[in-house]
């Protein structure tokens, strides 16, 4: 455990050693296999995730579900499993649309990328494969050692086509140079103001896929001044349990949500 907090706060604090600017040519083909490396196109997946939120002064609390995934077609259901008040709750998304569950009143109601899941610091989108390069212009690229990481930065802002769909108008990624894994991110306003930053210390190796172990999310616009100092709510997600088999076609639908609820 404290291996690593060690790793987070070299991630979230760590100044640079170095930086060294990189062509935009090749800086676009780095960011392209970094994107790949995000979602696992050609396979299901399927993980079992635990979502701890820290609110400072409020203590936390704990969010489980399972997630599926078929990339390729761009289908995700995500069922929640705990806590007991929000069981069987869930997301599906297909056709570009995201809809929630909710089985006391038996409806699906529309959903965004953008929206917070399950009022945590994560949106949507954090919880499935990115298109940076789809979405975003390189503004700059280089080369910066982050922690025990060296890195390729890259500073993004959003494509007009892209702006009404992503989730921020700018953002700084950390992306490892020799296996293109995003260590860290920066989410920013148009003007420049932070908002968020995210973390990934570890990933773990299943069937030759690189998959997060573990995240955190960090909400710069919400904090709470103790003993002075601004302490920022966090959102740690653990993935467990991870399969890439072949799952059937219900899982990705409305009716499975519904099935499992019941």
């Amino acid at each position: 455990m404290r291996k690593f907090f060690l790793i987070l706060v070299a991630i979230f604090l760590t100044a640079p050693i170095f930086s060294q600017e990189i062509p935009l040519d090749e800086a676009k083909e780095i960011l392209k296999k970094a994107d790949e490396k995000t979602g696992y196109f050609g396979k299901d997946f399927m993980g079992e995730y635990m979502l701890v939120q820290e609110k400072p002064g409020q203590g936390r609390s704990i969010t489980s579900a399972i997630m599926y995934r078929r990339d390729s077609k761009s289908m995700c259901t995500i069922r929640i499993t705990g806590p007991d008040s929000d069981k069987g709750k869930g997301y599906v998304q297909f056709d570009k649309n995201i809809w929630f569950y909710d089985p006391t009143n038996r409806q699906f109601t529309f959903t965004t990328p953008r929206d917070k899941f399950q009022n945590t610091n994560v949106n949507n989108s954090d919880l499935r494969p990115q298109r940076y390069v789809e979405q975003y212009d390189i503004e700059r690229a280089y080369y910066e050692k982050l922690g025990n990481y060296e890195c390729v930065v890259f500073e993004l802002s959003v494509t007009k086509k892209a702006s009404k769909e992503a989730d921020y108008p700018k953002l700084k990624l950390w992306v490892t140079k020799d296996d293109f894994l995003t260590r860290k991110r920066e989410d920013y306003s148009l003007s420049g103001q932070l908002l968020r930053v995210t973390a990934i210390p570890s990933y773990q190796k299943v069937d030759g896929l690189s998959v997060p172990a573990k995240m955190v999310i960090q909400d710069r616009l919400r904090a709470k001044k103790i003993n002075g100092k601004n302490q920022y709510e966090s959102t740690q997600i653990t993935v467990s349990n991870v399969s890439f088999k072949k799952l059937g076609d219900v899982v990705y639908s409305k009716q499975y949500l519904e099935n499992m609820s019941l």
